[in-house]
Protein backbone atom coordinates (compact mmCIF):
# COMPACT_ATOMS: atom_id res chain seq x y z
CA UNK A 1 0.00 0.00 0.00
CA UNK A 2 3.13 2.43 0.02
CA UNK A 3 2.36 3.04 -3.70
CA UNK A 4 -1.17 4.58 -2.60
CA UNK A 5 0.57 6.55 -0.07
CA UNK A 6 3.42 8.04 -2.33
CA UNK A 7 0.77 8.68 -4.65
CA UNK A 8 -1.35 10.94 -2.20
CA UNK A 9 1.94 12.60 -0.85
CA UNK A 10 2.94 13.60 -3.95
CA UNK A 11 -0.30 15.15 -5.25
CA UNK A 12 -0.72 16.45 -2.10
CA UNK A 13 0.64 20.19 -3.25
CA UNK A 14 -1.52 20.12 -6.51
CA UNK A 15 -4.74 19.40 -5.07
CA UNK A 16 -5.81 23.12 -5.10
CA UNK A 17 -3.21 23.84 -7.55
CA UNK A 18 -3.55 21.69 -10.31
CA UNK A 19 -0.67 21.25 -12.58
CA UNK A 20 -1.98 19.39 -16.00
CA UNK A 21 1.48 18.69 -17.39
CA UNK A 22 3.86 15.33 -16.16
CA UNK A 23 7.24 17.58 -15.54
CA UNK A 24 6.63 18.93 -12.07
CA UNK A 25 9.03 17.78 -8.81
CA UNK A 26 7.51 14.70 -7.01
CA UNK A 27 7.91 15.97 -3.85
CA UNK A 28 8.07 19.99 -3.22
CA UNK A 29 8.26 22.47 -0.30
CA UNK A 30 4.91 21.19 2.00
CA UNK A 31 4.96 17.90 0.41
CA UNK A 32 2.88 15.62 3.31
CA UNK A 33 0.71 13.01 3.99
CA UNK A 34 -3.49 13.47 3.59
CA UNK A 35 -6.79 11.93 5.23
CA UNK A 36 -6.24 9.27 1.74
CA UNK A 37 -3.05 7.71 3.39
CA UNK A 38 -4.04 8.54 6.95
CA UNK A 39 -7.40 5.91 6.25
CA UNK A 40 -5.53 3.78 3.91
CA UNK A 41 -3.59 3.12 7.11
CA UNK A 42 -6.80 2.87 9.09
CA UNK A 43 -7.87 0.51 7.25
CA UNK A 44 -4.44 -1.69 7.25
CA UNK A 45 -4.40 -1.36 10.90
CA UNK A 46 -7.81 -3.58 11.09
CA UNK A 47 -6.39 -5.70 8.47
CA UNK A 48 -3.58 -6.83 10.87
CA UNK A 49 -4.86 -6.42 13.96
CA UNK A 50 -8.87 -7.16 13.48
CA UNK A 51 -11.15 -5.36 15.67
CA UNK A 52 -14.44 -2.76 14.73
CA UNK A 53 -13.06 -0.67 11.69
CA UNK A 54 -15.21 1.89 12.88
CA UNK A 55 -13.49 2.50 15.81
CA UNK A 56 -10.11 2.48 13.97
CA UNK A 57 -11.28 4.85 11.60
CA UNK A 58 -12.16 7.36 13.83
CA UNK A 59 -9.32 6.42 16.42
CA UNK A 60 -6.83 7.27 13.35
CA UNK A 61 -9.17 10.23 12.35
CA UNK A 62 -9.17 11.73 16.31
CA UNK A 63 -5.39 11.58 16.43
CA UNK A 64 -4.56 12.91 13.06
CA UNK A 65 -7.55 15.45 13.35
CA UNK A 66 -5.94 18.23 10.63
CA UNK A 67 -4.15 16.53 7.94
CA UNK A 68 -2.94 18.96 5.07
CA UNK A 69 -6.90 19.66 3.51
CA UNK A 70 -8.99 18.44 5.97
CA UNK A 71 -11.44 15.63 6.20
CA UNK A 72 -14.69 16.11 4.36
CA UNK A 73 -17.20 17.50 5.77
CA UNK A 74 -19.49 14.79 6.65
CA UNK A 75 -16.82 12.42 6.84
CA UNK A 76 -15.17 15.19 9.36
CA UNK A 77 -18.28 14.89 11.68
CA UNK A 78 -18.82 10.66 11.31
CA UNK A 79 -15.37 10.83 12.81
CA UNK A 80 -16.58 12.42 16.25
CA UNK A 81 -19.85 10.72 16.75
CA UNK A 82 -20.64 8.41 19.33
CA UNK A 83 -22.70 5.89 17.04
CA UNK A 84 -21.38 7.19 13.87
CA UNK A 85 -23.86 5.71 10.53
CA UNK A 86 -23.10 5.34 7.31
CA UNK A 87 -24.26 8.61 5.16
CA UNK A 88 -24.84 7.35 1.39
CA UNK A 89 -22.07 9.18 0.02
CA UNK A 90 -20.79 8.45 -3.56
CA UNK A 91 -17.54 10.31 -2.95
CA UNK A 92 -14.22 8.69 -3.30
CA UNK A 93 -13.39 8.28 -0.43
CA UNK A 94 -13.93 4.63 -0.32
CA UNK A 95 -11.85 4.25 -2.95
CA UNK A 96 -9.11 6.04 -1.72
CA UNK A 97 -8.75 4.43 1.64
CA UNK A 98 -9.04 0.68 0.23
CA UNK A 99 -5.78 -0.55 -1.06
CA UNK A 100 -4.10 -2.92 1.22
CA UNK A 101 -7.49 -4.94 0.49
CA UNK A 102 -6.10 -5.94 -2.57
CA UNK A 103 -3.24 -7.37 -1.09
CA UNK A 104 -4.14 -9.73 1.61
CA UNK A 105 -6.74 -12.27 0.13
CA UNK A 106 -6.14 -15.36 -2.14
CA UNK A 107 -9.71 -14.81 -4.11
CA UNK A 108 -11.08 -11.97 -5.82
CA UNK A 109 -14.73 -13.20 -4.33
CA UNK A 110 -12.99 -12.28 -0.45
CA UNK A 111 -11.41 -9.44 -2.14
CA UNK A 112 -14.77 -7.63 -3.13
CA UNK A 113 -16.42 -8.51 -0.11
CA UNK A 114 -13.39 -6.56 2.18
CA UNK A 115 -13.32 -4.08 -0.03
CA UNK A 116 -17.33 -3.37 0.13
CA UNK A 117 -17.20 -3.79 4.05
CA UNK A 118 -14.98 -1.03 4.13
CA UNK A 119 -16.89 1.55 1.86
CA UNK A 120 -20.12 1.02 3.94
CA UNK A 121 -19.20 2.15 7.15
CA UNK A 122 -19.34 5.19 5.41
CA UNK A 123 -20.12 5.34 1.73
CA UNK A 124 -23.22 2.79 1.71
CA UNK A 125 -24.39 4.40 -1.92
CA UNK A 126 -23.61 1.77 -4.65
CA UNK A 127 -21.47 4.06 -6.18
CA UNK A 128 -19.03 4.63 -3.27
CA UNK A 129 -19.29 0.50 -3.06
CA UNK A 130 -18.29 -0.08 -6.56
CA UNK A 131 -15.57 2.36 -6.71
CA UNK A 132 -13.81 0.55 -3.59
CA UNK A 133 -14.77 -2.82 -5.31
CA UNK A 134 -13.27 -1.85 -8.66
CA UNK A 135 -9.86 -0.44 -6.96
CA UNK A 136 -9.23 -3.37 -4.68
CA UNK A 137 -10.37 -5.50 -7.86
CA UNK A 138 -7.57 -3.89 -10.02
CA UNK A 139 -4.82 -4.29 -6.94
CA UNK A 140 -5.85 -7.91 -6.71
CA UNK A 141 -5.47 -8.64 -10.20
CA UNK A 142 -1.92 -6.68 -10.39
CA UNK A 143 -0.46 -8.61 -7.73
CA UNK A 144 -1.82 -11.86 -9.45
CA UNK A 145 0.28 -10.84 -12.96
CA UNK A 146 -2.94 -9.96 -15.68
CA UNK A 147 -1.53 -8.18 -17.87
CA UNK A 148 -2.77 -4.20 -18.15
CA UNK A 149 -5.75 -5.43 -21.38
CA UNK A 150 -6.86 -8.10 -18.84
CA UNK A 151 -7.27 -5.34 -16.15
CA UNK A 152 -9.31 -2.82 -18.27
CA UNK A 153 -11.45 -5.50 -20.03
CA UNK A 154 -12.32 -7.09 -16.43
CA UNK A 155 -13.10 -4.11 -14.95
CA UNK A 156 -15.35 -2.66 -17.61
CA UNK A 157 -17.27 -5.51 -17.49
CA UNK A 158 -17.25 -6.08 -13.91
CA UNK A 159 -18.32 -2.65 -12.91
CA UNK A 160 -19.27 -0.35 -16.45
CA UNK A 161 -16.50 2.22 -15.93
CA UNK A 162 -15.43 3.75 -19.07
CA UNK A 163 -11.46 2.95 -19.96
CA UNK A 164 -11.38 4.42 -23.84
CA UNK A 165 -9.82 7.01 -23.04
CA UNK A 166 -6.63 8.58 -22.85
CA UNK A 167 -5.00 10.79 -20.32
CA UNK A 168 -4.63 13.28 -23.07
CA UNK A 169 -8.38 13.30 -23.56
CA UNK A 170 -9.47 13.50 -20.09
CA UNK A 171 -6.59 16.22 -18.85
CA UNK A 172 -8.02 19.49 -21.00
CA UNK A 173 -11.60 19.48 -19.37
CA UNK A 174 -11.18 17.60 -16.31
CA UNK A 175 -12.00 19.41 -12.98
CA UNK A 176 -12.20 18.93 -9.35
CA UNK A 177 -14.60 16.16 -8.69
CA UNK A 178 -15.03 14.36 -5.75
CA UNK A 179 -17.51 11.33 -6.61
CA UNK A 180 -16.13 7.98 -6.94
CA UNK A 181 -17.42 7.27 -10.44
CA UNK A 182 -15.81 10.96 -11.88
CA UNK A 183 -12.04 9.84 -9.89
CA UNK A 184 -11.67 5.78 -9.75
CA UNK A 185 -11.86 5.44 -14.00
CA UNK A 186 -9.54 8.47 -14.26
CA UNK A 187 -7.01 7.38 -11.71
CA UNK A 188 -7.40 3.54 -13.25
CA UNK A 189 -6.76 5.22 -17.08
CA UNK A 190 -3.44 6.63 -15.52
CA UNK A 191 -2.47 3.18 -14.88
CA UNK A 192 -3.41 1.75 -17.80
CA UNK A 193 -1.33 3.94 -20.10
CA UNK A 194 1.81 4.27 -17.88
CA UNK A 195 5.19 2.95 -18.61
CA UNK A 196 6.24 2.72 -14.75
CA UNK A 197 5.13 2.99 -11.25
CA UNK A 198 6.53 6.98 -11.37
CA UNK A 199 4.98 7.81 -14.77
CA UNK A 200 1.57 6.15 -13.56
CA UNK A 201 2.05 8.89 -10.21
CA UNK A 202 2.85 11.60 -13.07
CA UNK A 203 0.10 11.49 -15.34
CA UNK A 204 -2.64 11.04 -12.39
CA UNK A 205 -1.57 14.10 -11.01
CA UNK A 206 -1.06 15.63 -14.37
CA UNK A 207 -5.30 15.38 -15.22
CA UNK A 208 -5.90 17.72 -12.29
CA UNK A 209 -9.06 17.77 -9.99
CA UNK A 210 -8.60 15.45 -7.00
CA UNK A 211 -5.09 15.12 -7.33
CA UNK A 212 -3.76 13.84 -4.07
CA UNK A 213 -6.93 10.84 -4.35
CA UNK A 214 -6.06 10.58 -8.76
CA UNK A 215 -2.47 9.58 -7.49
CA UNK A 216 -3.25 7.65 -4.16
CA UNK A 217 -5.66 5.03 -6.09
CA UNK A 218 -3.26 5.31 -9.19
CA UNK A 219 -0.39 4.06 -6.61
CA UNK A 220 -1.74 1.64 -4.99
CA UNK A 221 -2.54 -0.12 -8.17
CA UNK A 222 0.52 1.03 -9.83
CA UNK A 223 2.59 -0.89 -7.16
CA UNK A 224 1.01 -4.18 -7.61
CA UNK A 225 1.77 -4.28 -11.25
CA UNK A 226 5.54 -2.64 -11.38
CA UNK A 227 6.20 -5.02 -8.20
CA UNK A 228 9.41 -4.01 -6.90
CA UNK A 229 9.75 -1.31 -9.05
CA UNK A 230 9.07 1.45 -7.01
CA UNK A 231 11.85 3.82 -6.85
CA UNK A 232 13.93 3.54 -3.41
CA UNK A 233 14.32 7.35 -3.66
CA UNK A 234 10.49 7.68 -3.77
CA UNK A 235 9.96 4.72 -0.75
CA UNK A 236 12.99 6.55 1.08
CA UNK A 237 10.95 9.91 0.72
CA UNK A 238 7.65 8.41 2.34
CA UNK A 239 8.85 6.91 5.41
CA UNK A 240 11.10 9.98 5.58
CA UNK A 241 7.60 11.81 5.83
CA UNK A 242 5.42 9.61 7.80
CA UNK A 243 4.86 9.78 11.38
CA UNK A 244 6.44 6.90 13.37
CA UNK A 245 2.97 5.25 14.66
CA UNK A 246 1.97 5.57 10.97
CA UNK A 247 5.35 3.90 9.82
CA UNK A 248 4.86 1.16 11.82
CA UNK A 249 1.41 0.01 10.55
CA UNK A 250 3.10 0.46 7.16
CA UNK A 251 5.84 -1.56 7.78
CA UNK A 252 4.03 -4.58 9.50
CA UNK A 253 1.69 -4.30 6.55
CA UNK A 254 4.57 -4.79 4.31
CA UNK A 255 6.19 -7.35 5.84
CA UNK A 256 3.27 -9.83 5.93
CA UNK A 257 2.01 -8.82 2.73
CA UNK A 258 4.88 -8.62 0.94
CA UNK A 259 7.33 -11.13 1.77
CA UNK A 260 9.79 -12.92 -0.58
CA UNK A 261 7.68 -14.44 -3.84
CA UNK A 262 7.97 -14.54 -7.24
CA UNK A 263 5.72 -12.31 -8.95
CA UNK A 264 3.50 -14.47 -11.03
CA UNK A 265 4.23 -12.10 -14.27
CA UNK A 266 7.83 -12.85 -14.78
CA UNK A 267 8.56 -15.55 -16.98
CA UNK A 268 11.97 -15.98 -16.05
CA UNK A 269 11.78 -18.88 -13.40
CA UNK A 270 16.03 -18.05 -11.78
CA UNK A 271 14.98 -14.05 -10.96
CA UNK A 272 13.96 -13.38 -7.75
CA UNK A 273 13.71 -10.14 -5.83
CA UNK A 274 13.32 -8.97 -2.18
CA UNK A 275 13.05 -5.94 -0.28
CA UNK A 276 16.28 -5.30 1.81
CA UNK A 277 17.59 -2.90 3.40
CA UNK A 278 20.35 -0.92 0.78
CA UNK A 279 23.34 0.51 1.34
CA UNK A 280 24.47 4.07 0.75
CA UNK A 281 26.32 2.72 -2.83
CA UNK A 282 22.70 1.13 -3.50
CA UNK A 283 20.80 4.17 -2.63
CA UNK A 284 22.52 6.80 -4.53
CA UNK A 285 22.07 4.48 -7.68
CA UNK A 286 18.45 4.15 -6.46
CA UNK A 287 18.53 0.66 -8.56
CA UNK A 288 16.57 -2.45 -7.79
CA UNK A 289 18.23 -5.06 -6.43
CA UNK A 290 17.53 -8.37 -7.47
CA UNK A 291 19.16 -11.66 -5.45
CA UNK A 292 20.57 -14.12 -7.46
CA UNK A 293 21.88 -15.94 -4.71
CA UNK A 294 18.28 -16.85 -3.42
CA UNK A 295 17.63 -18.86 -6.66
CA UNK A 296 18.55 -22.26 -5.42
CA UNK A 297 16.86 -21.83 -2.53
CA UNK A 298 13.55 -20.73 -4.58
CA UNK A 299 14.21 -23.93 -6.84
CA UNK A 300 14.08 -26.05 -3.58
CA UNK A 301 11.30 -24.45 -2.36
CA UNK A 302 9.26 -24.93 -5.49
CA UNK A 303 10.15 -28.67 -5.65
CA UNK A 304 9.52 -28.88 -2.14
Amino acid sequence: MIGAIAGDIIGSIYEFDNIKTKKFPLFGKGSTYTDDSIMTIAVADWLLHGGNLVKIMQYYGRKYPSPMGGYGGRFGRWLSEIEPKAYNSWGNGAAMRVSPVGWCFDSLEETLKVARNTAIVTHDHPEGIKGAQATATAIFLARNGKTKEFIKEFIEALFGYDLNRSCDDIRPYYKFDESCQGTVPEAIIAFLESDSYEDAIRLAVSLGGDSDTLACIAGGIAEAFYIYQMPYDIVEEVCRILDVELLKIVEEFRNKYRGLFVHPRWSDPGIVSIVHYPTEEEKKQGTKIMCDDLVDNIEKMRKS
